[in-house]
């Protein structure tokens, strides 16, 4: 037998590489597991320029209060921001939601501003709002898939998009009659206000159509 033959071997891919950045939100553990759950390696990061370095995706975790995590994030702010707007795919939750708005009423800080608004305290009587809230006029194409319908939120605040950028709401929630952005997307930037590793099957459900998302992402790169 004379020359040889090409074997088409398929080389597995390595796992998506995540990033939390970890502004002293506390307890991460619920949220890095519905991440491991999907496959991915996760890293937790305290700086906010390395945050975005080497990884296929930003996580901004949903617990704690607005001022000391835009602390965190201001040595780091316009190279985490830089990023973001160049296509690096990210998920805020909660609290990391309202860090991709300009600010809050809740503290002193700047945000990351890719949606344009500000963060205002609730206009109910019921504050904070904890438990479950149905999601209205969903968008989102993720949300969609998921069947992620019923959220859990544990917020007293919540995000207000200037007129030019409310088109970049992919959800709604109402609370006590106070109406407001359940989540947002801008190209690969995702925010919901819930909490979806705390809102049951289909809340990791979501996580994993991001995943999923962002594994598209890098395979056609």
């Amino acid at each position: 037998m004379t020359g040889t033959r090409a074997l088409n071997v398929a080389v597995p891919r390595a796992p998506l590489r995540v990033t939390v950045f970890d502004y002293g939100a506390g307890n991460l553990h619920s949220l890095v597991k519905a991440i491991e759950a999907g496959g991915a390696a996760v890293h937790v990061e305290t700086d906010p320029a390395r945050a975005v370095r080497d990884t296929d995706a930003l996580i901004l975790p949903g617990v704690g209060a607005f001022a000391p995590a835009a602390e965190r994030l201001a040595p780091g702010r316009e190279v985490m921001r830089e990023a973001l707007m160049a296509g690096l795919p990210a998920l805020g939750i909660c609290l990391g939601m309202q860090l991709l708005f300009n600010g809050s009423d809740e503290g002193p800080g700047r945000g990351l501003g890719v949606v344009e608004g500000q963060v205002t305290k609730l206009h109910a009587t019921q504050i904070p709002q904890i438990g479950w809230n149905r999601l209205e006029e969903v968008t989102d194409a993720l949300l969609l898939a998921s069947g992620l319908d019923v959220a859990y939120y544990a917020n007293s605040f919540v995000c207000r998009p200037t007129a030019a950028h409310v088109a970049f709401v992919s959800a709604w929630s109402d609370h006590d009659g106070d109406r407001f952005p359940a989540s947002v997307r801008r190209g690969n930037i995702i925010g919901t206000q819930f909490h979806p590793e705390k809102s049951s099957a289909p809340g990791v459900a979501f996580v994993r159509e991001f995943l999923q998302f962002v594994a598209s992402l890098r395979s056609t790169s």
